[in-house]
């Protein structure tokens, strides 16, 4: 196997014609960059080169820093140039790329992450990899372009080492992992789940222990979940002692509102600066809930917050939501969110200065290396009851503190900005617009649907060819076709609207993707979903992952849909799909139940979701609706069926229904029901009565 020059003026960056913006950060670069595709492919197959993948996306900070170091350098682009065909790819635009040579990194037994850099055969078959790479050997890591000439020297001189370690590789990717027999997952299975996952808590300072902390809202709601379930006050516990912190700490924005992607160390002070749309989505929900039981003030400002920073920073013209804000700013992590002692005090003056730096631990020598990161983590927990002489901040420091936020808020808004991703991504937005409804219901905060129902009416709108979704879009320009996680988010929002107004319209939607996406995703050998369509560009294996990322897998969200579909759509068919997903991934969840916490959560729904139906019209259906709307949607599901003849024939509550003769809500859970429930107050004592039946 010999490796052959390229021809005269292949040596050219093809990503300036290219929308995502990550994308467009390396557009100037020296490094002949390909966007991922066919031409790519066949280039290396013309030259007989190794291919170098390197995927990242905007916000990434090492991937700035490799690209600095790296790709900037005239003289590694040299070497990348001569050896290799090298393609750039954005992970949120082109996430299943991004899985496919993840996995084969884990299998490799590397550590993953960002920046991802990996080796391929001319056919795009994973050879080696890693993430970043310095410019000069450190710290036991060799230099990149050492790195580039052995694997060079390898695919050409000893292609019979490449050759064994990728059938290998290959042979552990295409691996089912299947285990013999039936796995159970019921309530003891899920309480015995929760006690596993509840022992990784920080007692202290809420989160998994240790460092560095990520904001892990599938763990949060199934500790939740579990608490509802089992009545243990310790789960609830486990999950405000966590927001409290990621209220109070660093990893939250005190100043624009927003969370930031994680926190460095164990106390959530210090915060990976970018701020992604999808740890915003969950947090906000995760808020909501929390708020509503505990009543919690600093929960309801923080979601206040955060949907005020969207509105104002994160949505697009059309309504849609943006990806992404940079960690960098002027070639720095978190430049444009850090203070010194003396800019507060020079934009506040000295008295109202000094009086901010104390409740935001602004000091002289900072808490982060010489500047502050904003912060209250030393101020009592919030909302217990004040006791006098013990220095709790009233109500009138609150509102001064307010306004002195707001005069550094301004000032801070002259600096440079960090970058903004403002593609809009199918799936992320998909979570941000059942947030924003869920959590709308539950705070009673009307406005906050609105912008969800606009958000979804762009991407019905614009980013959909007939049934089908597409993924990314960025000016005008859509990457088609979408993958599995956009059609179960965005059907996720297409029934959290349509429960949370009963327009038809949503559930029409949200059956016409479901349609599309069992037709071209599902793997018909057991029910579960691939990650991209049938016919989507070929790629070495079709990824087909069921493990959570930062985001829940869309298999999971997709179980979820499947079983409030069954109650909202009154077809049984609906739940026997759901039923057989969930028994297709569960020999893997209970292997690893850390990386399957969404498919558990949805298990939980399957098992205790409360169908609320309410019939009648008028005045006292629409109270009994507003009560059930207003009930946390982890475990509920609010139908309204003016009459009987709005349901299936074979729904446990249509005798019911038939029999009524004023405004009245059913409670079923199981195929078991409520009498008629009248009065909103008398909900919440019927669903407890139906689940002790």
């Amino acid at each position: 196997m010999t490796s052959s020059a390229p021809a005269t003026g292949t040596h050219q960056n093809r990503l300036a014609r290219e929308t995502s913006p990550y994308l467009l950060q390396h557009k100037d670069n020296p490094v002949a960059w390909w966007a991922w595709g066919p031409e790519a492919l066949a280039e290396a197959k013309r030259t007989n080169r190794p291919i170098l993948l390197s995927v990242g996306y905007a916000a990434c900070h090492w991937c700035h820093v490799m690209a600095h170091e790296s790709f900037e350098d005239d003289e590694t682009a040299r070497v990348m140039n001569e050896l290799f065909v090298n393609i750039k790819v954005d992970r949120e635009e082109r996430p299943d790329i991004d899985q496919i040579y993840m996995a084969a990194l884990h299998h490799l037994g590397e550590h993953g992450g960002w920046p991802l850099t990996m080796f391929l055969t001319p056919d795009g078959e994973p050879i080696w990899g890693g993430t970043y790479f310095p410019k000069e050997p450190r710290y036991g890591k060799a230099a990149f372009v050492d790195v580039l000439h052995e694997i060079a020297r390898i695919f050409r001189d000893e292609p019979q080492k490449i050759e064994r370690n990728r059938t290998a590789l290959m042979e552990r990717l295409a691996a089912t992992a299947r285990q013999p027999g039936k796995v159970t997952l019921g309530e003891a299975e899920l309480d015995n789940a929760a006690r596993q996952l509840g022992g990784l808590i920080d007692p202290v300072n809420g989160g998994t222990r240790g460092a560095p902390k990520f904001p892990q809202a599938a763990l949060f709601e199934l500790l939740w979940r579990a608490g509802l379930r089992t009545g243990e006050a310790r789960y609830f516990a486990a999950v405000d002692i966590t927001l409290d912190h990621i209220c109070e700490g660093g990893i939250y924005d005190h100043l624009g509102g927003g969370f930031s992607r994680y926190s460095v160390d164990e106390r959530w002070l210090v915060p990976h600066f970018e701020k992604m749309l999808y740890d915003n989505a969950q947090l906000l929900e995760l808020l909501a809930i929390a708020g509503q039981r505990s009543g919690k003030a600093l929960y309801r400002q923080r979601a206040h917050e955060t949907v005020a920073w969207l509105k104002r920073e994160m949505t697009t013209a059309d309504g849609a939501f943006c990806a992404s804000l940079d960690a960098d700013s002027e070639g720095e992590e978190g430049k444009f969110y850090v203070w010194s002692h003396d800019q507060v005090l020079r934009v506040l003056g000295i008295e109202d200065g000094e009086f901010f730096a104390r409740h935001y631990d602004v000091t002289p020598a900072g808490n982060f290396e010489g500047h502050t990161i904003l912060n209250r983590l030393m101020r009592p927990l919030p909302n217990p009851p004040p006791l006098a002489g013990e220095g709790r901040v009233g109500d009138e420091d609150e509102r001064r503190l307010a306004a002195l936020r707001a005069k550094l808020l301004a000032v801070r808004n002259s600096r440079v900005r960090p970058g903004l991703d403002d593609k809009v991504l199918a799936d992320w937005n998909g979570l941000m617009i059942a947030a924003l409804v869920n959590a709308g219901l539950l705070f009673g905060e009307p406005i906050w649907r609105d912008m969800a129902a606009r958000a979804f009416d762009f991407i019905a709108r614009a980013m959909t060819k007939g049934d089908r979704l597409g993924h990314s879009w960025r000016d005008g320009q859509l990457k088609f076709p979408g993958l599995a996680s956009d059609f179960a988010a965005m059907i996720r929002a297409a029934l959290a609207l349509y429960e949370a107004t009963g327009e038809q319209r949503y559930l029409e939607q949200a059956l016409a993707w479901q349609r599309a996406l069992d037709r071209d995703y599902a793997n018909a050998d057991d029910g579960t979903y691939y990650l991209t369509a049938a016919d989507a560009e070929g790629l070495v294996i079709r990824p087909a992952a069921t493990t959570d990322e930062a985001t829940p897998n869309h298999n999971a969200v997709a179980a979820g849909n499947l079983i409030r579909l069954a109650v909202l759509a009154g077809d049984d068919a609906w739940r026997e799909k759901a039923d057989r997903l969930i028994a297709a991934i569960a020999p893997q969840a209970v292997e690893n139940l850390y990386m399957h916490m969404a498919l558990l959560n949805a298990v939980d729904l399957r098992l205790r979701a409360a169908e609320i139906v309410i019939t009648g019209d008028g005045g006292g259906a629409d109270a009994l609706l507003a009560a059930a709307r207003a009930l946390p949607p982890l475990d509920r599901i609010v139908l309204h069926a003016p009459s009987a003849a709005a349901l299936r024939p074979g729904h446990p509550a249509h005798e019911k229904l038939k029999a009524a003769r004023e405004p009245a809500a059913f409670v079923c859970v199981g195929e078991t029901c409520s009498l008629p429930v009248a009065e909103p107050a008398g909900l919440i004592g019927a669903i407890a009565a139906v689940r002790h039946t």
